[in-house]
């Protein structure tokens, strides 16, 4: 099975701004998908894609947001757009785990759970640390740059605006058009 694996906030969600930097909505009052998510979602899934989410939240690890807060927030996402998992990163930053991104467990554990090829699969995100996750299980990396203070794509094959330009690189690619000849495009921005 070939999948996309998406970040969440940044990604399909709006994240909150403070000082130039993003941050994971902590309310489920405040949590809202971007106006293409669903769209986009829907597209990949028709082209026969699986999608996974995979998320850093150490709000909770942090004691900031509560958990049910979060599955609440993900209920509201899987009723919005046709994910067949969700994985979560409860750690904290200081806590070393093996799937805080950009290590890979989150990718690797849902690869392995859905038989998923990630050498035949995307990662898109809105943070170097995506990038470097999708990477380092073979992905396809595609960063959005959403113009955030300090954040780089990193090594990432493709740079786009939004999750609508991401999806549309993918369907490009699915459909045989020459990777390296859409990477090359990709980097001058395509």
């Amino acid at each position: 099975m070939r999948a996309v694996f998406l970040d969440r906030d940044g990604v399909l969600t709006i994240p909150e701004f403070r000082d130039g930097r993003s941050f994971a909505p902590r309310r489920l009052a405040d949590f809202r998908l971007y106006d293409d998510a669903a769209v986009s979602a829907r597209r990949m899934k028709d082209a026969g894609f699986g999608l996974v989410v995979v998320t850093n939240q150490p709000d909770v690890g942090h004691g900031l947001l509560a958990l049910d807060v979060v599955e609440a927030m993900h209920r509201r996402l899987a009723a919005a757009i046709p994910v067949d998992a969700i994985e979560s990163c409860y750690h904290r930053q200081d806590e070393g785990c093996d799937c805080r991104k950009p290590k890979s467990g989150m990718l690797r554990c849902a690869a392995a759970r859905l038989g998923i090829d990630c050498r035949c699969s995307f990662m898109i995100g809105d943070r170097a640390s995506d990038v470097e996750a999708g990477r380092n299980v073979g992905c396809r990396t595609i960063f959005i740059d959403r113009g955030y203070i300090d954040e780089q794509p990193g090594q990432a094959d493709f740079i786009v605006k939004s999750l609508a330009e991401a999806t549309s690189i993918i369907l490009r690619c699915s459909r045989g058009t020459g990777a390296m000849q859409v990477a090359d495009q990709g980097r001058a921005g395509v």
